[in-house]
C-alpha cells in the first residue's frame, strides 16, 4: 500500500513538473500560429481581422469543449452562421477541426493524468466503445433524418439534454454501478442525436459517462477522443459524395481550436482538484439544454 501512495506521488510529480511547461509552449505556440495565419491572409487575399477574429472563436469554443467535453460544435456553428457563411461550408469545417482537436486534447488529457489511455485500459475501452457504437448510431441517423421533421428531432435533443442536466445535479452524490451495456446505448444514442440535430454529441457522452459512473475528467478526456473518431467517420462520408472543407475557412478555425488543446487539458485538471466537476458538469448540461429549448419553441411560436 506504501508503496502504491509513492508511485502516485512520483507520478503527480511528474504531472506537476509538465505543467508548468505548458503556459510558454502555449505563447510559442500562439506566436508561430500568428505569424501562419498573417501569411495565410496575404497569401489568399482575405482580411486580416476576420481571419484572426475566427481563429480566436475557435480558441475560445475548443478550450469550452475540451475542458468540459461539450460546446464546440453547439457554440461556434450557429456564430459561423450569424456571420454569414452557409451551413453546407461550416459542417466539414467543423467536423474536420473537432477531429483534429479530439485527437491533440485526448493526449494531453493523457499526459496529464485525466485520462488513461493505455493498452487495455477502461479509458481506453469506453473511448472505442463509444466510437464504435457512435459509427452505428450516426450512420442510422443519416436514415432517419429524412422521415423525421426537423422540429420534433431537434426537440428531442433538446429535451433530452436539459433532462440529463437535471438528473445529474440531483444525484451528483450518488454512486452508480458502471456497466459496457450502459456505454453502447449511450454511444448509440448520443451519435444517434448528433446526426438527427447536427451537434449536441458533448453535453449527452459526458453527462452520460458520470451517470453511468465514470469519473467526470475521465468523461470529457474519453469525450474528447471518441468524438474526434466520430468525426472522421464522417467526414470520410463527406467525402465520398463530393464535399470537402473550405481551405480559406478551415485554416484559421483548426489552427485556432487546436492551440486551445494543451489549456484545455490543463484546465480539466484544475477544475478537478478545485471544484466539484460533476455539478459544474450538470450546470453546463443543463444551461445548453435550455438554450436549445428555448431555440427550438422560440422558432416555432415565432420569438
Amino acid at each position: 500500500m506504501g508503496e502504491v501512495r509513492v508511485g502516485e506521488r512520483v507520478r503527480e510529480d511528474s504531472f506537476s513538473e509538465w505543467t508548468r511547461y505548458i503556459p510558454i509552449l502555449t505563447g510559442m505556440a500562439a506566436f508561430a500560429v500568428g505569424v501562419v495565419l498573417l501569411a495565410f491572409a496575404r497569401q489568399q487575399h482575405e482580411v486580416v481581422w476576420q481571419v484572426f477574429a475566427l481563429a480566436a472563436m475557435a480558441f475560445a469554443c475548443e478550450f469550452v469543449d475540451s475542458s468540459l467535453g461539450m460546446g464546440y460544435g453547439t457554440t461556434l456553428t450557429p456564430i459561423l452562421l450569424l456571420m454569414g457563411y452557409e451551413l453546407k461550408l461550416i459542417v466539414p469545417v467543423v467536423l474536420l477541426s473537432e477531429f483534429a482537436t479530439g485527437l491533440t486534447a485526448g493526449g494531453f488529457h493523457h499526459a496529464l493524468g485525466n485520462v488513461n489511455f493505455r493498452l487495455r485500459s477502461r479509458d481506453s475501452k469506453v473511448t472505442l466503445a463509444l466510437a464504435g457504437c457512435g459509427v452505428i448510431g450516426a450512420t442510422a441517423a443519416v436514415q432517419f433524418l429524412t422521415r423525421v421533421p426537423p422540429f420534433w428531432a431537434k426537440l428531442y435533443f433538446a429535451l433530452m439534454i436539459t433532462s440529463m442536466g437535471i438528473i445529474i445535479l440531483i444525484r451528483r452524490n450518488s454512486s452508480y454501478r458502471f456497466s459496457w451495456g450502459k456505454v453502447g446505448a449511450l454511444g448509440v444514442i448520443s451519435s444517434f442525436n448528433k446526426g438527427m440535430s447536427g451537434g449536441g454529441y458533448g453535453p449527452l457522452v459526458v453527462g452520460g459517462q458520470v451517470l453511468s459512473g465514470c469519473d467526470a475528467k475521465n468523461a470529457v478526456g474519453c469525450t474528447s477522443l471518441a468524438e474526434s473518431l466520430v468525426c472522421l467517420v464522417a467526414l470520410i462520408g463527406f467525402a465520398m459524395i463530393g464535399v470537402f472543407p473550405s481551405f480559406g475557412l478551415a485554416v484559421p478555425i483548426v489552427l485556432g481550436a487546436l492551440l486551445s488543446a494543451p489549456c484545455a487539458a490543463a484546465m480539466t485538471r484544475f477544475l478537478d482538484s478545485k471544484l466539484d466537476l460533476k455539478r459544474l458538469v450538470g450546470s453546463v448540461v443543463l444551461i445548453l439544454g435550455l438554450l436549445c429549448v428555448y431555440k427550438v419553441l422560440g422558432k416555432f411560436i415565432g420569438i
